[in-house]
């Protein structure tokens, strides 16, 4: 895959996608748990050919439709659930003064619980138990010994600290409590999830809460209504692939790229291109476009 991304990289396509159709788009991209080391790379990459704006300036935008007035080729960086690792990138993000917005557990973090697709579940394919109805996979999970109410030897979350440490410098907002597959949840478990991250994050931590990130990206009509219900402004998904104005706020498009990905890597993916032959590969050899739990978007592609 290294002489792939490199090869792509060298075709030029994704420097003609980022000067010609990217430079009027707003992207946003995620992350999970980089490295000091690896974000260091990625993010003075990012910002010498992109001007990184906080997401919160492109949601105003948005709201006032004035994103088209926004610094050509706006990019966005999230990071999704708030590990214990993302608190080490706090002295670069000060040095580089990027904005940066992290989506965090609420349920999870200042805790010693652990996230449930990082548990050791053998041969058994996590794609799969995504799918499994909320409380069988709750019921599955135990079997693998995985208690989501578990208290565990060490932290795998951010502190309580930490997240105070970190908020003068990044923009935190909501991941659910306890990062399930909402599209498979029961009415009443969609709801609390995003409406208690909402309000343990806003009580506890005084954060103004306005965005929330469909954990695994999946999200259905149902999620869109209760956010609007109860005060969020924005959805962040993992459908393909940029933003305007005509974006809808509720299904925002990100792009998303490993924490290990070499700079060949995070170019071409960030350019979408690498999304994009991976699309017309599923289509061409399996007729369909891969895709990952219920979600508005049909052709939504998820790099895994």
């Amino acid at each position: 895959m290294k002489l792939l991304f490199y090869l792509l990289k060298l075709s030029g396509i994704p420097f003609l996608i980022r000067e010609f159709i990217q430079k009027n788009k707003v992207t946003i991209i995620l992350y999970h748990d980089i490295s000091v080391e690896n974000a260091q790379l990625h993010f003075n990459y990012l910002r010498k050919r992109y001007n990184i704006i906080p997401l919160q300036t492109f949601l105003i935008a948005h709201k006032e439709n004035r994103v088209k007035h926004l610094p050509k080729k706006s990019l966005i960086i999230t990071i999704d659930d708030g590990h214990k690792g993302n608190y080490k990138l706090l002295p670069l993000i000060k040095k580089l003064q990027i904005p940066i917005t992290i989506f965090l557990c609420s349920h999870i973090i200042c805790t010693n619980k652990k996230y449930w697709f990082k548990h050791d579940l053998k041969d058994f394919d996590i794609e799969r138990l995504k799918k499994f109805n909320n409380q069988e996979r709750l019921k599955f999970l135990l079997l693998k010994g995985y208690d989501q109410d578990n208290e565990y030897d060490s932290p795998s979350s951010l502190s309580n600290n930490e997240i105070l440490e970190m908020s003068e410098y990044v923009d935190f907002q909501s991941h659910s409590m306890l990062h399930p597959c909402l599209p498979y949840c029961t009415d009443q478990e969609s709801e609390m999830e995003i409406l208690g991250s909402k309000k343990l994050l806003e009580e506890n931590f005084k954060f103004t809460i306005n965005a929330f990130s469909y954990p695994n990206g999946d999200y259905s009509d149902r999620e869109i209504e209760f956010l609007k219900r109860y005060g969020y402004e924005a959805g962040i998904t993992c459908d393909l692939f940029f933003n305007s104005q005509k974006t809808d706020v509720y299904r925002l498009k990100r792009l998303g790229c490993r924490d290990e990905a070499s700079l060949a890597e995070l170019e071409v993916k960030i350019s979408g291109l690498y999304f994009f032959l991976k699309g017309i590969f599923f289509k061409k050899n399996f007729g369909y476009t891969k895709k990952t739990g219920k979600t508005a978007d049909e052709n939504r592609v998820t790099d895994q």
